[in-house]
């Protein structure tokens, strides 16, 4: 299968049930040598746990590149529509942080 049409530019096709995309309220990030995981979360007040919906693994250099693809469209929207305000963790646990860092 080739990823490129005769343009040139990268060809990226969706499937309905990708396109139609999950809820996330919480991502947890670990990483090994090699690789990081990001497991994509719902957590719903006075459920008392979290279900991974999603979990997206990307190697170090392909991270580092969403990170500043992230910034940059952060950057953007408040350019449009002002600061993003942060809210009080209420369920004091912090976005991005989980317990288990899996071994290579």
């Amino acid at each position: 299968m080739n990823a490129n049409n005769n343009d040139g530019k990268l060809k990226i096709e969706m499937t309905k049930e990708v396109a139609k995309g999950v809820y996330s309220n919480l991502a947890i990030i670990s990483h090994s040598q090699t690789e990081f995981l990001i497991d994509f979360a719902q957590l719903f007040p006075g459920i008392g746990k979290a279900e991974v919906v999603s979990r997206v693994i990307m190697a170090p250099e392909h991270l580092k590149r969403l990170a500043a693809a992230l910034n940059e469209n952060i950057r953007k929207y408040e350019q449009a529509h002002g600061e993003i305000q942060m809210g009080a963790n209420k369920n004091n646990i912090p976005f991005g942080f989980g317990p288990n860092t899996p071994k290579a």
